[in-house]
């Protein structure tokens, strides 16, 4: 796929699991990092978010975030 993305979740969020599952099904590589675990990226998904800790928030080659998207929305951004 055209770039790796990151997806910044936690354990317990049911729509990360389901985003993680389709992104490897389609092959599209990225990098989980848990906000739980990582203050520096827990302060990344507030600042994308207006404050909020909302997961997935999917960061993009290109520097831009989605909050909870698609599958669609991800293969839409990274060309696929």
């Amino acid at each position: 796929m055209a770039g790796t993305v990151t997806m910044y979740s936690t354990t317990w969020c049911g729509y990360c699991r389901r985003l993680k599952g389709q992104m490897e099904r389609e092959g599209i590589a990225y990098t989980e990092v848990n906000i739980e675990h990582d203050p520096e990226s827990a302060a990344f998904v507030e600042k994308a978010n207006d404050g909020n800790q909302t997961v997935p928030t999917v960061l993009f080659p290109d520097g831009s975030t989605l909050t909870n998207p698609s599958l669609a929305q991800v293969k839409e951004k990274i060309g696929a």
